[in-house]
Order: C-alpha cells, then structure tokens, then sequence
C-alpha cells in the first residue's frame, strides 16, 4: 500500500503543495490525492475582476493535474477525524471516507459577516466564484435598468479597495461609496494614502471614513451614527474567516478556528497533519502571526513541502522563508499601488504606483496561476523514494 498524502483544498495554497509533492516524490511509493469543492481552479484574488464584469480565467484542476502522480476528488469535505485518519467527503454520488497518512489541511478562507444583521441576507461578498458571479449578475441588472444605481462596498481592507475600484473604472454609471471603519489606506505610507485618495476621487468614489456598518438592508445600509446610505447592491468585504472543521475535528485551533502550527507548518497537536494558507496558524521570522495572503500561502504552502519531502525521505529540512514584504493594490486595470514594509510589517515611505504598479500585480498573478497549471515544469528525473520508517505499511483500508 502506497503512502497516501490528502490536501484538502485547490487554492493557491494546495495545487501549490500538491504539485510539488507529485514532483518530488515517487509514485512507487505515494499517492497525491487531492479534494476540491469544485472542479476548476478559481483565482481568488481576480473574482473582484470577476464581479466588475471581466473574463477570468478558471483552469479545470483535471487538466492541471493530468500527467501527474494526483488524483482528484471533486468532493465537499463534511469533517476531519484526525484519530482514526479519515476525512468525510460528500459529492454527487454521496458520502464517502478517505484515508490518509500525511494530510494537508488547505481548506482557506471564507467572507465574515461579524455577526453584523442583514449581512447574509442582503449583502454580496467576493469570496467564492459563485459569490462574485452573484454580485456581477446584479451590477449587470443595475447597468441594464438605465439609471444610476448604487453600490456600497463595506470594508476598508485590501479587498474591498480593490472591489470599488474595480467596480467604479468598469461600470462608470454606477455610483460606488466605500464605506471605511476607520482611515482609508491606514496601513499604507502617507505617499501611498494619497496615491489612493486621488485614484478614488478620480473614479468619482464617495469615501465614508470613520462609519461603522451596524446593519444591512435589502436597499440600504445602517451606521452607527446613524446615517442611512442608499444601496442597489451591497458588498460585504469587512474581514474573512476560517471553515470550523478545523476545530471541530479535534485539532489544535485558535480561537479564530486556524490550526496552530509549529515552524514547519506542522499541527502542534496530530503530527501527520500539516496546514497552509489561510487556515494555518502561522508565526512569521519577525515573530508576528502571518496575514491571510496570497504571500502566506506561497510561504506557509513552501514549507509544508520542504517538511513533507524531508521527513518521508529522512532528508533535512530546510527552512523556508516565512516573510511578508509588501502589499500589491490594484486599483481597476491602469492603476495600483506597490507598498514595501519593513520586518515589523510596517509601511515604508517608499512605494510605486501608477502603471507600473498595476503592471506588477497582474504580473505576479500571471505567474501565480501559470505555476499552479503547470505543476509538471522541470519535473526531475529522479524523483525521491520514501525512508524505511516511511515505507507503505498495511492499515485497515477506508469506506469509499
């Protein structure tokens, strides 16, 4: 029986660990096995792309994969039993189980309402493909009806800067208010803040600072100093959470439901059960909790690779870099901002913007999914054979 090694969760971070398992390992000794919801490969950070009314591309993952030592289950996962080994999935065809020896645990992350009224019901968010296909079907009716309708997009985070800009340049004949608990670009240098500022003005984007959303209704929303603010369509960006499978399984959580991981993305509690991406619980070289990122999951997705690989094969294992350099803002198409920070994550005065900045975050993206599409490039030719201790062992085989 073949060492079997399940990621959970096609993102950035698990096609990423996935693929560079396959590459490395033998498939005389190991099966790759990975779970997805759903069966193509959403790029995450475009789906405001996505809802402002653009093409995006969404690699089928069984292309991905093809050629190479992965199988794909196209499966929803309904629980993590780190004690016997096992992970419930339902799909088309029903429930099943799988059965693991080193598990990958890459689910991500999912919008937070913070408990906020109205939020699930009335208001969109744009952290699922099906979410921001919602959210364009609506601003495509706004367009259609010939008036200037309203979006309100809650959230002053990386997120919902990028979605007001997005909406504002693609769709001039909305009105877009981007509604800030506290200063817009407060983590930005002050260069940069008022690089943002001109770019919302430019875009005709009302900016509400200091207003804290206390509910959302079907056409309007609720502050808490009480102003009322129009809204055809409102967007909920104001923070992302962690599924709670993490903690209900029995695995060592934060309070916030992430997996604690030592410095090698190991669970401090199941040790053959890794963690990546968002759902990692992650201490950076500065001694700071890694962001929920894109950057992080590049990071915390190389260390689980390098430990994976060392630890079956009795290689060493080398130290990833578990870093944060800088944020990259698009802000529609023709514009962005590039902010560098120092080891404490905090902005440096520096920063480029303009187009070059915008050249630079869509590079970075196009590189990122031409990685994860083509997890066979320079394949090696000699591929690593597991360590005795490592070697397939009989166990009680699973329900599928």
């Amino acid at each position: 029986m073949k060492h079997r090694i399940l990621v959970l969760g096609a993102g950035y971070a698990g096609c990423f660990v996935a693929g560079n398992l396959a590459r490395r390992l033998s498939p005389l000794d190991t099966q790759v096995t990975v779970v997805n919801a759903v069966p193509d490969f959403v790029q995450r950070l475009r789906l405001h792309q996505v809802a402002a009314g653009q093409r995006i591309k969404a690699p089928m993952l069984a292309d991905m994969f093809a050629g190479t030592n992965i199988e794909l289950r196209v499966a929803r996962v309904m629980a993590v039993d780190p004690e016997r080994e096992v992970v419930a999935v339902a799909d088309a065809d029903g429930g099943a189980e799988l059965g693991y020896d080193t598990l990958v645990y890459a689910l991500g992350s999912n919008g937070d309402d913070r408990g906020i009224p109205g939020v699930t019901e009335h208001a969109f968010d744009i952290a699922s493909r099906p979410s921001a296909m919602r959210l364009r079907q609506r601003l495509d009716h706004l367009d259609e009806r010939g008036e200037s309708g309203s979006v309100v997009v809650v959230g002053e985070g990386l997120t919902g800067i990028e979605t007001a800009t997005e909406i504002a340049e693609s769709r001039p004949g909305l009105r877009v208010t981007l509604a800030a608990r506290g200063e817009l670009g407060a983590r930005l240098s002050e260069g940069a803040r008022r690089h943002l500022r001109q770019a919302c003005d430019r875009l005709g984007i009302i900016v509400l600072e200091h207003t804290f959303v206390e509910g959302v209704e079907a056409a309007r929303v609720l502050c808490a100093d009480g102003t009322v603010v129009e809204s055809d369509a409102t967007v909920w960006t104001a923070g992302f959470a962690v599924s709670p499978l993490a903690a209900s399984s029995g695995l060592e959580v934060t309070d916030a439901g992430r997996i604690v991981v030592d410095r090698t993305m190991r669970s401090t509690s199941h040790p053959n059960v890794y963690a990546a991406g968002d759902s990692a619980y992650a201490i950076g070289d500065n001694g700071l909790a890694l962001p929920m990122s894109c950057a992080s999951a590049g990071y915390t997705g190389q260390q689980v690779i390098r430990t994976v690989v060392g630890r079956l094969t009795g290689g060493d294992i080398a130290q990833a870099e578990l870093g944060y350099v800088g944020n990259h803002i698009s802000l529609g198409r023709r514009d962005g901002i590039l902010q560098l920070v120092d080891a404490r994550g905090q902005a440096k005065a520096a920063y480029v913007g303009g187009r070059k900045a915008a050249r630079i975050k869509a590079a970075i993206l196009n590189m990122s999914l031409w990685t994860n599409s083509h997890p066979t490039f320079g394949l090696p030719k000699r591929k690593h054979r597991l360590a005795a201790p490592n070697l397939p062992v009989s166990k009680p085989a699973a329900h599928t």
